[in-house]
């Protein structure tokens, strides 16, 4: 049996990454807690304030957020964390070689209703060591990301996690409370038929993105050929899951209902963590076209539009999309 523990010690080769990497997942453990205690813990419900996103805060997004917050701050290694939930990344250790971003509860939608949600995280280096971390610190391409991962809170706790050039998931026992490896090399098949998106966005997306949609539902009858299933979670942490356990296809594009949100999801938190996985699982991940680790962010709240999963299907969006463009 290899523990988390274990993993990291033999493969990482980075004490100061394991430890961080060791305090996210020990908070982690928490949370799985506070999650199965439910109603009981009196977590569910809204915490009545808004993040700096404008959405109203769950009462356990708010707990989990400073939960991950005061552990990392005590962290030697951690010279600055920076919450989705929170205006402005917070100074930490200025000796600390790392920097951590999290969204600390990834579909909180979903807890009053018990389905699954999770913690996404991302590791960065940091430079600057010996003075006190800034928001300009965190705005480094997710290709310099030192390792990224997840926490599925589910009918079981998974954590997704990658530090060298592969995935691998950890299942937390619930008897020994340790993270015991479950899978040693994650891959996604390049084709799949099966896809995820918000359809009700339909009439505020881009013409190549309905197109593509369009070819989908048509299925057998249509230019694809074959027919193909939707799927749709309504937490990212549960649709790029499903994509690691057996392929798939998951988008957020960008569409026009909201003028100051073209793409949902915030670049650092969520679709940075999320591509390292899905690239090193043999996928891929773009904003329609462009490769989403090489963009260099401009805010830590910055969002982009997202298609990752299963390599050729992510192709052939970016294909409808240069089309569209050259026309």
């Amino acid at each position: 049996m290899t523990t988390l523990a274990n993993y990291l010690n033999t493969h990482a080769n980075h004490p100061a990454l394991n430890d961080v990497i060791t305090t996210v997942t020990d908070v982690g453990k928490t949370i799985s807690q506070l999650l199965r205690k439910g109603a009981l813990a009196d977590i569910l419900g809204e915490a009545g304030n808004q993040n700096v996103q404008g959405e109203d805060q769950k009462k356990l997004d708010v707990l989990a957020n400073d939960l991950l917050l005061d552990a990392l701050a005590k962290n030697a290694h951690c010279a600055g964390v920076a919450s989705e939930e929170l205006d402005d990344a917070t100074p930490a250790n200025p000796d600390g070689s790392l920097l951590v971003l999290f969204d600390p509860l990834d579909g909180s939608s979903n807890i009053d209703i018990n389905m699954a949600v999770g913690t996404i995280f991302s590791i960065l280096p940091y430079q600057r060591q010996g003075q006190n971390s800034e928001n300009s610190d965190f705005l480094q391409a997710g290709n310099q990301q030192l390792a990224a991962g997840y926490l599925l809170y589910g009918t079981s706790t998974v954590l997704a996690l990658t530090i060298t050039d592969n995935v691998v998931m950890f299942s937390l026992d619930p008897d020994t409370n340790e993270y015991v490896l479950i899978e040693e090399n994650v891959q996604i098949d390049a084709d799949t038929s099966e896809y995820a998106i918000n359809a009700s966005n339909y009439r505020y997306w881009r013409a190549p993105m309905q197109q593509y949609i369009d070819e989908l539902i048509a299925g057998k009858t249509g230019v694809r050929g074959r027919d193909f299933n939707t799927r749709w979670v309504a937490a990212m942490v549960g649709d790029v899951h499903r994509i690691l356990c057996r392929g798939g296809l998951f988008t957020y594009p960008f569409d026009t209902k909201d003028a100051n949100k073209a793409g949902k999801l915030r670049l650092m938190y969520e679709a940075n963590p999320m591509s390292l996985l899905i690239e090193r699982a043999g996928g891929a991940a773009t904003d329609a076209v462009n490769r989403i680790l090489d963009i260099v962010p401009n805010d830590i709240h910055q969002r982009v539009p997202v298609v990752l999963g299963s390599r050729n299907e992510v192709a052939y969006v970016k294909d409808l999309h240069v089309k569209h463009a050259d026309k």
